[in-house]
């Protein structure tokens, strides 16, 4: 536990015979759970995981029999670790490069109440991206900006950064499953935290890299991901537009029902009592029938809002 927080961390692994058990004994004491997703590693992989389960109760094991994706193997370990009702979920690769040193820089934003959702940002300056070749520098800072338009958020950083950390409240909104599973996660995970309006702070975390390969292969990697984020432009602009067509059935809800309800209680009332206030001693008649007929438009002024709100149709599409 960190400062009353319970903290898992989900470690995607596919073929890390190699690193994954410096990864595993560097994980910090106050983590409570660890959940080891071995995305259908054809090494060593799991024997040497399987080497250290039985040296600490804090380790889970989740092995995909087929290589799905690294945002796959993330998405189950958040699922697990949500349905755990942990507090926080950390993610760190399998090979090593991300610094246990550095995890409570991440988790601290999130226990403070200053964000949902912490991540490492490496392209602060050339000493703090030191081992990055120039081109994939350079890649990562386009990638920022393309990231910034497609979310609509300027103050994204270095969006490639797989070092992060979440609180699990997110998930009550953002279900894991509709995560991106590719290399693009991050991405994906950016624009829609944006969009849904949760709290994204980037924090300086210097590159660490050693003996770890990349095993993207980077034509493929950047025509996936301007498609990605492509998609995720249209898909933000029409949920702002959704939200703001809401917000117009709310308003034309609340008018339609108080105009309904106000109407039907006057003329309730002049049905009672003689409106003397517009000089005639009997019961009013037309103008009841004026109220019980604004009554009526107010309802339907309601029942348009909430079927506007639902995302119904009126009429009959011409196909």
């Amino acid at each position: 536990m960190y400062r009353q927080s319970t903290i898992a961390i989900v470690i995607p692994a596919y073929n890390e015979e190699e690193l994954i058990q410096d990864t595993l004994s560097g994980i910090p004491s106050y983590v409570d759970r660890v959940y080891i997703i071995n995305d259908g590693s054809k090494d060593r992989t799991e024997e040497r995981i399987q080497e250290f389960l039985s040296r600490d109760p804090r380790f889970v094991y989740i092995r995909h029999e087929t290589n799905k994706g690294v945002g796959a193997a993330i998405v189950t370990g958040y699922s697990r670790s949500f349905a755990d009702k942990m507090d926080i979920t950390a993610v760190m690769a399998g090979d090593n490069q991300m610094d246990p040193n550095e995890l409570p820089k991440l988790l601290d934003p999130i226990v403070n109440g200053e964000a949902d959702y912490a991540k490492g940002h490496r392209l602060e300056s050339r000493a703090t991206a030191k081992g990055m070749s120039d081109f994939r520098f350079l890649g990562n800072t386009i990638l920022t900006f393309l990231t910034r338009f497609a979310a609509g958020n300027n103050e994204i950083n270095d969006p490639q950064n797989g070092y992060t950390a979440i609180s699990n409240h997110v998930f009550k909104k953002m279900s894991p499953g509709s995560i991106f599973t590719w290399y693009g996660y991050c991405n994906d995970m950016l624009v829609k935290l944006s969009t849904y309006g949760f709290k994204i702070k980037d924090v300086v975390i210097p590159a660490r890299y050693g003996r770890e390969r990349s095993k993207i292969a980077y034509p493929k990697y950047i025509i996936r991901i301007s498609r990605l984020l492509f998609n995720e432009l249209i898909w933000r602009l029409n949920y702002q537009n959704m939200q703001a067509s809401a917000r117009k059935a709310n308003s034309v809800m609340v008018i339609g029902g108080g105009m309904s309800s106000m109407s039907f209680a006057v003329a309730t009332l002049s049905l009672i009592t003689p409106l003397s206030i517009i000089g005639t001693p009997k019961p009013a008649e037309s103008p009841v029938g004026m109220l019980i007929v604004l009554s009526l438009v107010g309802l339907g002024m309601a029942y348009l809002g909430f079927v506007l709100k639902k995302g119904g149709k009126f009429g009959t599409d011409l196909k």
